[in-house]
């Protein structure tokens, strides 16, 4: 196949650049000349519930802080895991996508998830995010806590998140500008689609039985690991990681920086898990957060003491991840577990993620985070866990989680499938095999992390 030239390359670069300014100043322009209106607000700041609606409303912002320092979470924990010759690319990945993340939900991804209809597979309310009352959705019965504009950053945040956990499954590998392609159309157009299914009140929501997700087990985690699976499926494993039958640990350069992004995620599952309570409530918001901690721990001391006997050695790589497998496990019924349940939960998640790094190291799937283990594995995990010791269990839930669980897997992979399979046919998205040995940070970035210590290709 004829090689396309770099200036063509660099050409259709800037005119991507360009026609996604054009939409994003198109789509903007008009409401740019609306001024907010704050009469309602006035009004309303006499009456006696101001006061709970201001206690609420900030309770969400400080969540959406905590959600926000996730991503450099996943920046450190990715690069910390990885070699240090790619560190410049993780990190600018984990840069953009965030940027990229919340611009796309403003212009069409929140009105995907949050039309208006009930009951539906699809619908749209429009591009674009309102600059009217901030104080409007006082009248929605659906969402009555806070303003129009804290929950369209809230769910922001969480957008982002299923773009960064493919982020660390194909990494040291993966082009970089296809890989900005597809977080930009998996979170303006899949996630928030699966997210309508049951958080706008979608087909997921209406059943009989409603499928049921608190904070994202599925909706967020998984959807991610769908994403990475087929990212990873279509890229293949890195060199050296594979031979004659045999698994070769590719060893990540910093632990102490994978040690901080996971207490950095633990921190901010406050948010991600607290907030999804959307209130201030006193009762069930310290619920969460007590179920959401006792099952991180649990998924720790899980992973770790089932490293120690599987692999005769204690892995701290197993041990966070095994902390972030109970976070992911218990995401989905945070709100509705006792102490025990969260804890038991939490445990299986912390041994899951371990026999599941290894099943997929077998496969010869390769993923230099584990993010397929705990993401997606975990994520389905805790989704179940939700008909077996939430308060909603039972045999006819247990089917409606499979039933959300198994809908959203196949759209959601068949979605990333067939982005990464149309950008591979035009150019490909793997680096040669000449970058890849000597890193992307100088093929793609021409620039290392560390140039007064190391040289990147070494």
């Amino acid at each position: 196949m004829k090689q396309r030239s770099p200036h063509l390359s660099r050409y259709l670069k800037m005119t991507g650049i360009f026609m996604f300014l054009a939409l994003f100043s198109t789509v903007f322009a008009q409401e740019a000349a609306e001024a907010p209106k704050y009469a309602d607000l006035a009004a309303f700041s006499e009456s006696p519930g101001f006061s709970l609606f201001t206690v609420n409303n900030v309770w969400m912002m400080l969540a959406t802080g905590l959600v926000f320092i996730m991503h450099l979470g996943f920046a450190t924990v990715e690069s910390g895991l990885t070699q240090s010759k790619n560190t410049v690319n993780i990190l600018f990945k984990n840069t953009l996508i965030p940027c990229i993340g919340l611009l796309t939900y403003a212009i069409c991804g929140f009105n995907l998830m949050y039309p208006g209809v009930d009951g539906g597979w699809f619908a749209f309310a429009g591009f674009g995010v309102s600059v009217a009352d901030p104080v409007a959705n006082l009248t929605d019965v659906y969402n009555p806590g806070y303003t129009y504009w804290t929950d369209f950053l809230f769910q922001g945040m969480f957008a982002a998140t299923a773009a960064t956990i493919v982020s660390g499954a194909v990494a040291e590998r993966i082009k970089l500008g296809k890989f900005l392609v597809f977080s930009t159309l998996f979170v303006a157009i899949s996630y928030p689609i699966t997210g309508y299914w049951k958080w706008g009140n979608g087909w997921l929501n209406t059943m009989d039985t409603p499928f049921y997700d608190f904070a994202g087990s599925t909706l967020v985690h998984s959807v991610g690991g769908w994403g990475a699976l087929a990212g990873v499926l279509l890229l293949g494993p890195r060199l050296g990681k594979f031979k004659d039958g045999k698994v070769f640990p590719i060893l990540g350069h910093s632990m102490p920086l994978a040690t901080i992004g996971v207490f950095l995620l633990w921190l901010g599952w406050f948010g991600f898990n607290g907030g999804s309570v959307l209130s201030a409530d006193p009762g069930l918001t310290s619920l969460v957060l007590m179920t959401t901690c006792l099952a991180a721990a649990a998924g720790g001391v899980g992973a770790a003491f089932t490293s120690w006997i599987v692999l005769k050695k204690p892995d701290l790589s197993m041990a966070l991840n095994g902390i972030l497998a109970g976070l992911v496990g218990i995401t989905a019924g945070a709100d509705q577990m006792a102490a025990m349940s969260a804890s038991i939960i939490g445990l299986i998640s912390g041994i899951l993620v371990v026999f599941s790094v290894l099943f997929f190291d077998k496969l010869k799937i390769d993923d230099p985070v584990g993010a397929l283990s705990v993401h997606l594995v975990c994520g389905i995990f805790g989704t179940l866990a939700v008909g077996i010791w939430g308060n909603l269990a039972g045999s006819a839930q247990i089917i409606s989680q499979l039933k959300g669980i198994v809908s959203i897997g196949i759209f959601t992979f068949i979605f990333a499938f067939v982005v990464f399979y149309v950008l591979k046919l035009f150019g490909g998205i793997r680096v040669s095999a000449e970058e890849e040995t000597e890193g992307l940070d100088i093929g793609e970035h021409g620039a290392e992390a560390y140039p007064d210590f190391t040289t990147a290709h070494k």
